[in-house]
């Protein structure tokens, strides 16, 4: 059993990227964690070795095919059962994909359906009923993506998956209310998760046409994660907050220069004051 006064949470998706993130920071913060990888074992038991090593926290692994919709409240039961108590519920796991209408795949539809909307649900079903049996004012924190504010072509599954459960975070935020329970979103924008160099070109020049002038990192997520379930945030949910630099703000430009489209319609030149002080 864990000690009461230990925060515990479990985030799923953890072994690389986002979720490894996210994992880092509420360690970092104190909690004791559980987190589930799909195919990357090594890099999960990795992320549990540096975390119980630099963090002195505890951390439990565990493999989860979460678009096999049995799977998400066994790995909440088994989180439950080995941190003692759940009080932070981090829906990261998902699958990004771009598909085309005329194209259609029919079980990937299925797929990317079950483990990007469904698989979170469930989740979210098996932990909120802990917390309710035991008075836990416990938070729900569901990963959902830019992608799913903004239109994209090629992104009418992965985005509408995203617009979902966001949409479903709100409804269930309005319910759980009644418990102490507060369930948001975090949407991350354009996101550097791969470390390659090839990967890391490409981030530079992505990242220069963002207002803020480069990349989130998977540590920016995990920020506001932490701070979303943190007592500094105890007058918020069914909120959906973008950690994306300003990218999507601008929206698409009017203006016809392709190379004003190119170049980062966010991102306007500094003025210069230099002449006035």
């Amino acid at each position: 059993m864990s000690d009461s006064k230990v925060k515990t949470a479990l985030v799923t998706g953890a072994s690389r990227g986002i979720g490894k993130g996210i994992a880092n920071v509420l360690a970092r913060e104190g909690y004791d964690l559980a987190i589930t990888y799909s195919s990357e074992k090594e890099k999960a038991e990795e992320v549990a070795h540096n975390i119980e090593k630099e963090y002195g926290r505890r951390c439990f692994v565990y493999q989860a095919s979460l678009q096999n919709l049995d799977v998400p409240e066994k790995i909440v039961n088994n989180a439950i059962r080995d941190l003692g108590r759940l009080d932070v519920l981090v829906n990261n796991a998902g699958l990004s994909s771009r598909d085309e209408v005329l194209t259609l795949d029919k079980e990937k539809l299925d797929f990317l359906v079950n483990l990007n909307f469904k698989a979170p649900l469930l989740a979210i079903h098996a932990a909120a009923r802990h917390m309710v049996k035991n008075g836990i004012k416990g938070n729900i924190v569901n990963i959902t993506s830019t992608r799913g504010i903004r239109a994209y072509p090629n992104d009418f599954i992965y985005g509408a998956t995203k617009a979902a459960l966001a949409r479903a975070t709100e409804s269930m935020a309005l319910e759980l209310s009644t418990y102490g329970i507060r369930v948001n979103c975090v949407a991350p924008g354009a996101t550097a998760i791969r470390d390659e160099a090839k990967a890391n070109e490409f981030y530079t020049y992505l990242g220069d046409k963002i207002p803020m002038g480069r990349m989130g990192t998977p540590e920016d997520i995990g920020n506001a994660v932490a701070w979303l379930v943190s007592d500094k945030a105890t007058y918020i949910t069914g909120v959906v907050l973008k950690v994306d630099g300003g990218l999507i703000l601008p929206g698409m430009p009017e203006e016809r220069d392709a190379q004003r489209i190119y170049e980062g319609w966010g991102r306007l030149k500094k003025v210069d004051l230099s002449d006035e002080m």
